[in-house]
């Protein structure tokens, strides 16, 4: 249950920020999307990443070319299944915690 402490931070995080918290852990076959917020009409597709520690690079690190493709399939899954159409404001995001999921360090990445 360690992505579930990383996952619970980062929602609290984001709700701080004034986001609402539309979706946990949405899944298609072959990908995911951890969280789903909306930003000030914006719909936001958030990928949080936790390392412990850096001996196998950063969380920022653990993210994958492959894994960008999934969660980009799976976020425009969720906009024609549960919206009807694949063109609504949205963005993808990636948020990385390093360090301990209760403490570490918590940065919001935005992606192309």
């Amino acid at each position: 249950m360690k992505g579930a402490d990383a996952e619970a931070r980062a929602a609290a995080h984001l709700s701080a920020l004034g986001r609402e918290i539309v979706a946990h852990n949405y899944r298609i076959p072959g990908g995911e999307i951890d969280l789903i917020s909306r930003d000030s009409g914006v719909l936001v597709f958030t990928e949080v990443r936790q390392r412990r520690s850096a001996r196998y690079g950063g969380a920022a690190e653990s993210v994958t070319a492959r894994k960008l493709a999934l969660m980009h399939r799976a976020a425009l899954t969720y906009l024609t299944r549960e919206h009807g159409r694949d063109d609504l404001p949205c963005r993808l995001e990636v948020l990385t915690i390093d360090g301990p999921a209760e403490t570490g360090t918590l940065t919001v990445l935005p992606l192309d």
